[in-house]
């Protein structure tokens, strides 16, 4: 194992990532830009680096001057979170060109499973079920038109090489596929640099669930359950919990296999996240939506229910180890846990609120996890994704998960900027999320 990571982030992720790297004997190293100069992130790491002014682009995003860090901080490894330059191929490589160990996945399977359409064509060659789409990149709105006809209304247009719901929209016929293409392709080529647009037939009233997997240094690939993700709010999720209500043993069983299989075509290494679409009214039917190169925000839930802590794996893996566990007997899901974004945003219309924290109290107690990237007396500043906290609950069921979590809701203190915490306490007493009856609609079906 290399003793000094350099982690690449900020906030609650860079945290989580410092926390499990001071436990393993390992020095830590933040880096940090103006605005987090007094960051918690910064506070508990061995040794901080500033990298430059507040905008990212200046900041965590600029790959010379992260890799500059690295080097006067004696860094042997670089973890990067999620985000920011997680799923970056070009970094990787950088870091690796560097002489530095990545803590991620080859650069190629980087690239692969970035490009939805890549993706989905890749998955289709190793029998993993897509949903009906295009084959190719779409960049001109009469190709578009032509090509949604073979596919079939209503369709999702959506980046091909982008994520995070940005652009993404669903259409019902030509005049709203017309509009929602011009507007789906600037936004593609403003984030993301490329005009590319993938159609896909869209499944209503449809489950969100993905599969964590893990690729060994050995080469071998497990999965460690899956996770439910379909509260969501302008196609971002803010809840996620596991095992999933809406998925039966055999269903789970055909996702797992699918989902190895997935990672074994594109040799897959460290933690990764197999999304699926899983249509409510189906029995039984799944689809591929994408594959996330790195580790999810969510994954607090996995470790919850497998006592397995995933940074470590990540860390274990790069640093070609075996796994904590037998390979050969994954860690199974014991009991259920539940997580809920807490973002400064307001709780209605989920619009961003930034401000200083004037008071922060984090709820306790037997079963709940807090992973925070704030405290009191920090400022949520406009530069940066919003978000707070990861208010997470085990039960030994979902009733004992759901019960714990909302006395955590209720004991959670913020005050100072805008918090989404009341809209937690109106979810967890809502009838379908209380049935576990619910799909990617739920939230917006609250607004109306």
């Amino acid at each position: 194992m290399f003793e000094t990571v350099l982690v690449a982030n900020r906030g609650e992720i860079a945290v989580r990532v410092i926390r499990t790297c001071q436990r393993l004997g390992l020095k830590a190293v933040a880096v940090y830009s103006e605005a987090d100069a007094g960051a918690l992130h910064v506070r508990l790491a061995d040794d901080a680096i500033l990298l430059g002014p507040a905008p990212a682009a200046q900041s965590y995003l600029d790959v010379d001057r992260v890799l500059e860090a690295a080097k006067v901080s004696g860094a042997q490894a670089v973890h990067p979170g999620y985000g920011f330059l997680a799923e970056n191929a070009a970094f990787a490589r950088r870091v690796a060109g560097a002489r530095l160990v990545w803590v991620g996945p080859p650069p190629e399977a980087i690239e692969r499973m970035g490009d939805k359409i890549a993706a989905r064509n890749t998955m289709a060659a190793a029998g993993v079920p897509v949903a009906p789409g295009t084959e190719e990149p779409v960049t001109e709105v009469e190709d578009a038109v032509r090509a949604a006809a073979g596919v079939g209304y209503p369709l999702m247009v959506k980046a091909s090489a982008g994520g995070g719901g940005i652009g993404m929209s669903v259409v019902e016929d030509e005049p709203s596929l017309r509009a929602a293409f011009e507007t789906a392709r600037t936004r593609a080529e403003r984030f993301f640099g490329s005009p590319s647009i993938l159609l896909e037939r869209y499944v209503p009233r449809a489950r969100h669930v993905e599969v964590q997997v893990l690729g060994l240094a050995d080469g071998r690939v497990v999965a460690l359950g899956e996770r439910d993700c379909s509260v969501q709010r302008r196609h971002q999720k803010v809840a996620e919990e596991t095992p999933s209500p809406g998925v039966t043993p055999a269903l789970r069983t055909r996702m797992l296999d699918a989902a190895v299989r997935a990672a074994e075509a594109v040799d897959y290494r460290g933690a990764g996240t197999v999304e699926c679409l899983v249509p409510t009214m189906g029995e039984g039917a799944f689809y591929f939506l994408e594959m996330n190169t790195r580790l999810q925000v969510e994954h607090p839930v996995t470790e919850l229910v497998t006592g397995v802590d995933l940074v470590e794996q990540q860390l274990r893996v790069a640093a070609g180890e075996p796994p904590t566990f037998d390979p050969d007997d994954p860690p199974r899901a014991s009991g259920h846990a539940i997580e809920l974004r807490v973002y400064a945003e307001d709780p209605r219309r989920f619009l961003p609120g930034p401000g200083t924290i004037t008071r922060w109290e984090e709820p306790a107690g037997e079963g709940i996890r807090v992973d925070a990237g704030y405290a009191a007396g920090d400022t949520v500043t406009p530069h940066y994704d919003p978000l707070m906290a990861k208010l997470c609950a085990w039960g030994a069921d979902r009733a004992e998960a759901l019960e714990r979590l909302r006395g955590a809701v209720g004991g959670f203190v913020v005050e100072g900027p805008k918090c989404n915490l009341p809209f937690f306490a109106e979810l967890l007493d809502h009838p379908d999320f209380v049935s576990g009856a619910y799909d990617t609609g739920l939230v917006a079906r609250m607004r109306r």
